[in-house]
């Protein structure tokens, strides 16, 4: 059947209308139409553009296997019985605007060479797109899916719009291939979500869209940004996401949520949560149920597959789990509970720059120390600083020494709480370093104080330092000693008696001279002996009996309350690295 014109407006079919492989030239034009029963296009070619506007379909309508040159426009056409668009190819503009299918429309395997506008559509029952075809771009935006709509396995070559639409029920996207810009923002998904498998070569947004039962996002790849700020998670979640950043800020879970993560840098400032939260990094690529492996082809040419915390500033960290993440980049200032902080696994953070540096003519080194990013730009911002400090830390702003010290505080109590006291103890050197450089909440005598325990022995925690100043003290009292404190000679006893004119009674005084200072050779073997020898009883507070000159009893007197003391730091130094 060959139509080389076709009018049909306005025009009524009250019985059957079948135009199965018919072919219609220049144009075919069935605005207004309205077919009574069903209508039949199965395998019919459009060679120029076919006018559907305001059509209604009261019974079925199968366009199977059509192929629509020019462009299809279906704009406000109603479908009140199923529509079968199976195999069908549009070659030009597909329009769907506005369009009602009040029973099942099946576009399965359905390829859309050009545009696909389903913009403010109404799909009353199933919306199956299984296999379908965008070469173009496909925009379902403010369409309602009253049903259950299936993308499965479709492939969106340039962008996807779903801005604002409305999926009342299970919305499915497994092994769905986006090429291109993929956009859910402000959609609401009132029903089951599935996006296993689906693979994202660029950007993917749900930014502010509603989820409110269960979703099950992933395993899926994104080559780009996956946005989630602003969206809202009313039922339980599970995210199993490899992209390259990911994107919560603000964003509210209603209900437990565990996101296992690869490659990504997450960004969860300011995000709302009030059940268990769990954000894990996986080392190896996702499996999915059936045993295969989710293909990572879009970040092939990424090396790390680390996972990486950009922010946490503003939320409330009571119910969040971090495992095997690296907290290197990550901006804590701000956040709450911060405390209550549960990490598990390896979770690293950031170090301090290592070999010598040099500041000016003098050398600086620094004891390696899990360190926040918010110091990194902070130390690089200062006029004296060295090399290694990161200043190029993203969205540090302007945070000082007063308000990172609660931050290292938190952090101490939560390495302490797990168990681990070495990492408690980088956080305590961290949270002292801050309180000596605070000038505004420190006062001069405090910082005077902590600045003289961090010479003495890094505030208690590095056991070389404290040793290396027992070490200098023992030398300078053994030199002391040697000069000034052990006389020239050991003190002979004498013996004082007077005899009573007559005889009887003797009484005998026994007494020792002063000790006298040296007037000779004072840097002698013996002398040196008879030092150290008293230098090492005052290191564990015991007199080594020793006869002493007053300058010499001084000395030892000095000695024995200092070099305990060092002794004592370090011994705390030690035992707070390996205390467990």
């Amino acid at each position: 059947m060959t139509f080389e014109g076709a009018g049909f407006e306005s025009v009524t079919f009250e019985g059957a209308a079948s135009f199965a492989s018919a072919t219609f030239h220049f144009g075919a034009a069935f605005r207004q139409t309205t077919f009574q029963e069903s209508a039949v296009f199965t395998s019919a070619t459009f060679p120029g553009s076919a006018w559907f506007m305001l059509a209604t379909f009261q019974k079925g309508v199968a366009f199977r296997s059509v192929t629509f040159r020019g462009n299809a426009e279906f704009l406000s056409a109603t479908f009140e019985g199923k529509a079968l668009f199976e195999s069908a190819t549009f070659q030009g503009n597909a329009e769907f605007r506005s369009a009602t299918f009040q029973d099942n429309a099946w576009f399965d395997s359905a390829t859309f060479q050009s545009g696909a506008d389903f913009r403010l559509a109404t799909f009353e029952r199933k919306a199956l797109f299984e296999s379908a075809t965008f070469q173009s771009g496909a925009d379902f935006r403010s369409a309602t899916f009253a049903s259950n709509a299936w993308f499965e396995s479709a492939i969106f070559q340039s962008g996807a719009g779903f801005r604002s639409a409305t999926f009342r029920g299970s919305a499915r996207f497994a092994s769905t291939a986006f090429g291109g810009h993929a956009a859910f923002d402000s959609a609401t998904f009132e029903g089951d979500v599935w996006f296993t498998s689906a693979t994202f070569e660029r950007d993917v947004v749900f930014w502010r869209a509603a989820f409110e039962r269960s979703v099950s996002l992933g395993p899926l790849v994104c080559g780009g940004r996956v946005r989630l700020s602003g969206a809202v998670f009313s039922g339980p979640v599970t995210l199993s996401i490899a992209a390259l950043r990911l994107e919560c800020r603000r964003t509210r879970w209603l209900s437990t949520a565990a996101l296992r993560l690869r490659y990504a840098t997450v960004d969860f400032a300011h995000a709302v949560f009030e059940y268990p939260l769990t954000i894990t990094a996986e080392a190896t690529p996702f499996v999915l149920a059936d045993g295969r492996t989710v293909a990572e082809q879009v970040l092939a040419d990424v090396v790390d597959t680390r996972v990486r915390i950009a922010s946490l500033r503003g939320v409330d960290a009571a119910h969040l789990v971090l495992a095997d993440v690296d907290l290197s980049w990550c901006l804590f200032t701000g956040t709450v509970h911060l405390d209550q902080l549960r990490l598990e696994g390896t979770c690293s953070f950031d170090a301090v720059p290592s070999r010598i540096q040099w500041r000016r003519w003098r050398p600086v080194w620094f004891t390696q120390r899990r360190t926040l990013a918010e110091e990194h730009h902070w130390r690089a911002s200062q006029r004296t600083a060295v090399r290694g400090w990161n200043v190029a830390v993203l969205g540090a702003g302007h945070v000082g020494p007063a308000q990172m010290a609660p931050v290292y505080r938190a952090l101490r109590k939560a390495f302490e709480d797990g168990k681990n006291e070495p990492g408690a103890a980088d956080f305590y050197y961290g949270e002292m370093e801050m309180r000596r450089h605070d000038r505004t909440g420190t006062s001069r005598a405090e910082r005077g104080l902590l600045h003289g325990y961090w010479m003495l022995s890094g505030y208690g925690l590095r056991a070389s330092r404290a040793l290396g100043w027992l070490a200098a003290a023992m030398l300078i009292t053994i030199m002391l000693l040697m000069g000034f404190g052990l006389p020239k000679g050991s003190p002979k006893q004498e013996v004082t008696g007077t005899v009573p004119p007559g005889g009887g009674k003797v009484t005998f005084e026994i007494d020792k001279a002063d000790p006298q200072n040296p007037t000779g050779h004072r840097f002698t073997g013996e002398r040196f002996e008879k030092a150290l020898n008293v230098t090492l009883n005052s290191v564990v507070f015991r007199s080594s009996g020793q006869d002493l000159t007053t300058a010499g009893t001084y000395i030892e007197m000095t000695s024995r309350v200092t070099e305990p003391a060092l002794l004592g730091l370090a011994v705390l130094a030690v035992r707070n690295r390996v205390k467990r």
